[in-house]
């Protein structure tokens, strides 16, 4: 029985779906872009704030299959806030397409409730239910410009091969609830705690993580990256690599803390593995591109490699450097894609290196937000990049993976050369006739952006109020993971 307590703690959830049914509603009786953007943006605050209200109740089960606590409503809170960007940064970019533009914030409301669901889930149940609803809803934003090939080709490379990594997802559910008899999270710990066979249990949590590295388009899942961050619409994109990926770490981490397998010897060093190729790969293949967003997708993987470092180190310190380099992550994507966003045409994207060329001189504010975002995916000093990449690599000291840190290290050494071949790009003399010198740059999206670029520079020298934020959301840990930890090794 659902009581008000429940709903007021559903109140993020509930007033995103409202939100939701009211832009469709509206949609059917009148088009209007600028209404639909309204609305949109008007029931992500909305949410935003009742986060406030539902704080107060947390931690709070709600039936068997979300579980509201300050870690939850956290990540709701970045993903509203991340998807309030894309949405301010869509207007502009949608609004010169010849398409009907008011179904795309429908869309994105429905993949930014799969995404809240996902973050509060404790149940095989609702994290299938979010991600369906995620994923369904990404398959025609990245392909929302039909008239596009690239488009066209990108959304069908991710509903094939995100359909099949669902079937892996559905196969380890499958196997784990005949090994276990249940569905819930924290129930697998109890059962692999009392000595039941794992003939079942082990291999249903490798393909579960299969679908999990999918979305989190870590090496060997990876491929459809590259290829679905260069074909989509650049806010899209933008998307793609910051909210959808969010809710999957903060799933990630769920799972495993409420699960236990992943104190598994074995697990930890497949997941090992999975990091090890991610950054190596990651920083290699991107070396030697010439697209923007295709240099974007490379780098996420590695960055997405650096994630799993604070993962694998455990812990509550491990929790907090995740946390705090999601942040840092998502508030520099959005930037760098956010200046993409602002300079491309209605024919095509200026995601190409050769676009930027001597842009400081044409437009020196946007170029600056472009470096600094670069700088900030780089690690450099006095940005946001910087503390959450030594957050990390204090994690995993704790943790004493070393390997791991040491990997990390001449990766992102190796990561700086890409980086700065755009940066060297941005500040190179002027060419003749250059392709973003025409673009009109709308005044929103270089409010955004520019908005941005002081958050990485503030957090970058005085990063505690976000720091003491992060450590007040990430207490997922307690006394029972100790003990689990203890009777698993002896």
């Amino acid at each position: 029985m659902i009581s008000a307590a429940d709903i007021i703690a559903l109140l993020p959830i509930l007033v995103i779906s409202a939100t939701a049914v009211v832009v469709m509603l509206v949609i059917a009786f009148r088009r209007s872009h600028a209404l639909a953007a309204g609305l949109t943006l008007g029931g992500l605050a909305s949410a935003f704030i009742s986060i406030f209200l539902a704080v107060r109740l947390a931690p709070r089960q709600v039936t068997s299959l979300l579980l509201v606590d300050r870690f939850a409503l956290f990540y709701v809170g970045l993903i509203i806030a991340s998807v309030a960007v894309v949405a301010m940064l869509s207007y502009d970019y949608f609004e010169h397409q010849d398409v009907h533009h008011e179904e795309l914030y429908l869309l994105l409301l429905l993949a930014t409730l799969g995404c809240a669901v996902l973050v509060e889930s404790t149940n095989f149940v609702s994290f299938l239910l979010g991600l369906e609803i995620l994923s369904v809803s990404l398959y025609a934003l990245i392909a929302y410009l039909k008239d596009r090939n690239q488009a066209l080709e990108a959304g069908i490379k991710y509903l094939v091969l995100a359909s099949a990594s669902a079937a892996f997802l559905l196969f380890g559910m499958a196997l784990i609830y005949a090994d276990t008899g249940t569905m819930e999270f924290s129930s697998i710990r109890e059962i692999s705690l009392g000595g039941s066979g794992l003939g079942l249990l082990v291999p249903g949590v490798v393909l579960t993580v299969t679908g999990i590295g999918f979305k989190l388009g870590v090496v060997p899942f990876h491929l459809w990256t590259p290829d679905v961050y260069e074909g989509a619409p650049a806010p899209v994109a933008a998307f793609v690599a910051t909210t959808s990926k969010t809710a999957m770490v903060a799933l990630l981490l769920r799972y495993a803390d409420l699960s236990g397998v992943f104190a598994y010897r074995g697990v930890f060093l497949v997941f090992a593995i999975i990091a090890i190729a991610s950054m190596c790969a990651g920083n290699l293949l991107a070396l030697g591109q010439r697209n923007v967003k295709r240099i974007l997708a490379y780098s996420s993987i590695a960055h997405f490699g650096y994630i799993l470092v604070a993962f694998l180190a455990g812990g509550v310190m491990g929790i907090e450097a995740a946390s705090f380099y999601l942040v840092a992550y998502t508030a520099t994507l959005l930037a760098a894609f956010g200046v993409v966003t602002v300079f491309s045409s209605a024919a095509r994207d200026a995601d190409d290196i050769e676009d930027y060329r001597g842009l400081f001189w044409q437009r020196p504010v946007l170029a600056s937000v472009l470096t600094l975002a670069l700088l900030s995916l780089a690690g450099i000093p006095a940005t946001m990049g910087f503390v959450s990449k030594f957050y990390v690599l204090a994690a995993g000291a704790e943790a004493s993976v070393w390997p791991l840190i040491l990997i990390l290290a001449i990766t992102s050494v190796a990561g700086l050369f890409y980086y700065l071949r755009v940066v060297v790009a941005l500040y190179s003399a002027p060419p003749a006739h250059s392709f973003t010198e025409a673009i009109s740059i709308s005044k929103t999206g270089a409010f955004v952006v520019v908005a941005l670029s002081i958050l990485l520079i503030w957090s970058g020298i005085y990063p505690t109020p976000l720091l003491k934020l992060v450590q007040r959301a990430a207490a997922l840990h307690d006394a029972r993971d100790a003990a689990f930890v203890t009777k698993l090794n002896k």
